[in-house]
């Protein structure tokens, strides 16, 4: 039986107060909290670093699902390892060799990701799919929270989905980007099953509220397959 989480992204937090929100996601019942680290040269923004993510370690122990949005993200891996990380996703478009960096993040003992961006291709997964525990498809255009989700990644998502069940691989399809309860099951239904949200969880307020909403939704597509 597949199973479904909600890995709420820290980048529509309140920055203010990231300690308390992240807690809140925790206690509400959230399995992943979703950190996107940013360098401003592979996306146009800067997020968070190292010292963040050692500091919420000590917040919560849920997986640290941390989505390397960075150049050459090799040159790091051991770093995000040190600070907490126990899921490191990186993008394909962004390694030279692939290959190698899924084998240091296994190598530290972690679970590996692979990120494809929309106009990437599913092919790119083609000769690394034995080093990957999970695969992130974005929905939108990396760079920024609050984005609208692109229609034509629904039908991305159930060709991966397709993909991984022809070849017997028991590999995560997370989706990143747009995602609220108005689009929940047309992501589920289409395969992914690892669901980053931001701003659909992140409120004043109403943290917890949104969590059990989306993690209910979630819940009950479950219980119809």
């Amino acid at each position: 039986m597949r199973n479904y989480i909600l890995s709420p992204s820290i980048l529509s937090a309140d920055f203010t107060r990231l300690g308390q929100d992240v807690r809140e996601t925790d206690e509400a019942g959230a399995q992943y909290i979703h950190i996107d680290v940013m360098d401003g040269a592979f996306v146009p923004s800067i997020s968070f670093g190292m010292p963040v993510i050692k500091s919420l370690r000590a917040v919560t122990r849920k997986v640290f699902d941390v989505h390397l949005m960075i150049e050459d993200p090799q040159r790091y891996i051991q770093a995000f390892a040190d600070c907490g990380a126990d899921l490191i996703t990186v993008h394909a478009e962004a390694c030279t060799h692939l290959d190698r960096v899924l084998s240091m993040i296994r190598d530290l003992g972690l679970k590996t990701g692979v990120a494809l961006n929309p106009a990437t291709p599913l092919c790119m997964l083609d000769h690394v799919l034995g080093k990957t525990d999970m695969v992130l498809l974005m929905t939108v255009n990396p760079g920024f929270g609050g984005q609208k989700y692109i229609p034509e990644m629904t039908a991305k998502i159930a060709a991966l989905r397709a993909l991984l069940d022809e070849r017997g691989l028991d590999i995560d399809i997370e989706v990143d980007g747009g995602i609220s309860p108005a689009n929940l099951d047309t992501v589920l239904e289409a395969g992914a099953n690892v669901i980053v949200a931001g701003s659909a969880v992140f409120a004043k307020d109403e943290i917890t509220e949104r969590t059990k909403k989306m993690l209910g939704i979630m819940e009950e597509f479950a219980k119809r397959r």
